[in-house]
């Protein structure tokens, strides 16, 4: 199967009223107690996992220009064997890859629940329906990835 990298159409223009609740989604969770670099490293790592060029553009930007360093942006992709994140990273990481894959173990449970409160816990969960979703979205319709700007989708 022949793959092009031409954007298909622009949902965010043609479908804006169907995403518009997701964009009300990120507002909730920018006001949330978990840390906002927290929930932008858990959407590179999930956009990683799901292929979603358009959101490994823009996490990684926001990210880098956040302060975070390059190395841990390499290293995401082996963090159970890399020491730069700390055990709440670790946790989350490990808590977002187990729910974007349908499958969460009691012991991935134990794990983010001794860094995170019910309340943080679910507002974690609600970070990766958001980006799932934005990867989806992004991928079905080829959003043409690289001319993201830091800011640009800012709540």
């Amino acid at each position: 199967m022949k793959h092009t990298m031409e954007q298909r159409l622009n949902a965010y223009e043609k479908g804006y009223n169907a995403i518009k609740p997701l964009f009300g989604l990120g507002a909730y969770l920018a006001k949330s107690s978990i840390e906002k670099q927290l929930l932008n490293l858990i959407d590179f790592r999930v956009s990683q996992i799901n292929g979603c060029a358009y959101c490994l553009d823009m996490h990684s930007k926001d990210l880098r220009a956040a302060g975070e360093t390059e190395q841990r942006l390499y290293m995401i992709a082996a963090w159970r064997e890399s020491p730069v994140y700390t055990d709440r990273e670790r946790a989350a990481l490990g808590w977002a890859e187990a729910v974007n894959a349908n499958d969460v173990p009691d012991e991935v449970y134990e794990w983010a629940r001794e860094q995170f409160s019910e309340e943080e816990l679910i507002d974690l969960t609600m970070g990766v329906v958001a980006i799932t979703s934005f990867n989806r979205l992004n991928i079905a319709f080829r959003t043409t990835a690289g001319t993201y700007i830091v800011g640009q989708h800012a709540v």
